[in-house]
């Protein structure tokens, strides 16, 4: 998979992905990744990337002919037909499935918008989608892009060394959170590890986990489950873990 963002800043996303999971994946030549400056496509002395916005108001708002040309540097870089997305908090929240739609794609341009955002004109010419990672507010994509850089790139086949780690994942499959995880110590001072867990006991174990997803769910997320929907076991797993919540 190949990503392009575009990034006043493509420091800060090279840093990030030469770490963990992406570093590795990159490694491997599962993705790669490249940054473009649209300050290297800008005009005159200065290379002015922004400019006061019409109207009056605080802040500056990031100009159309550098966008455009380093968004045509972009695409002229590799033949591959790509999305372009925009990182901004009035997008369509992120979500697991909208990943792994995004982590199918062979190519994907990002866009990380700066100060009071994009001329609305380029938005609405260059841009196929945008993209919220929450309800706040950052100095920049850069952030947004990160994440999604991470979230596509854990998907992609051989960047996990178990693959089972992002099929266990919360949000995966039928999209309940996760249940709790324990290592050794088997004994401490916080606490014990279930004895379910010590068991060996395969077929417990996985009731036991999915009865805590399904009660940390309820408990953490609501919204996520669909009560009306589970079957007869999981509402059965469910109301008995809710008269003895503990792991």
């Amino acid at each position: 998979m190949r990503i392009d963002v575009i990034t006043l800043f493509p420091d800060f996303l090279a840093q990030s992905a030469a770490l963990g999971v992406v570093g590795r994946a990159q490694e491997r030549g599962l993705m790669s990744l490249h940054g473009w400056n649209p300050r290297d496509y800008a005009e005159g002395n200065y290379r002015r990337v922004d400019d006061r916005p019409f109207g009056g108001g605080p802040g500056m708002v990031m100009l159309i002919e550098p966008l455009q040309a380093c968004l045509e540097a972009v695409r002229a870089a590799d033949p591959q037909p790509a999305p372009v997305i925009y990182l901004s908090p009035q997008g369509k929240p992120l979500t697991q499935a909208r990943v792994r739609e995004l982590a199918a794609l062979p190519r994907m341009i990002l866009l990380c918008g700066r100060y009071e955002g994009v001329d609305e004109r380029f938005l609405a010419s260059a841009v196929d989608e945008e993209i919220s990672i929450g309800d706040y507010v950052l100095s920049g994509g850069e952030l947004g892009a990160a994440v999604i850089v991470d979230a596509v790139t854990r998907l992609q086949e051989g960047a996990l060394n178990d693959a089972e780690s992002a099929v266990q994942d919360s949000f995966e499959g039928d999209g309940l959170l996760d249940c709790p995880h324990y290592s050794q110590p088997a004994s401490h001072p916080l606490g014990d590890v279930p004895d379910v867990l010590r068991s060996g006991n395969h077929a417990a174990i996985a009731r036991w986990r999915r009865q805590q997803s399904l009660l940390r769910t309820a408990q953490r997320r609501p919204d996520l489950l669909d009560e009306s929907s589970l079957s007869k076991a999981d509402k059965a797993l469910l109301a008995e873990a809710r008269k003895d919540p503990r792991p």
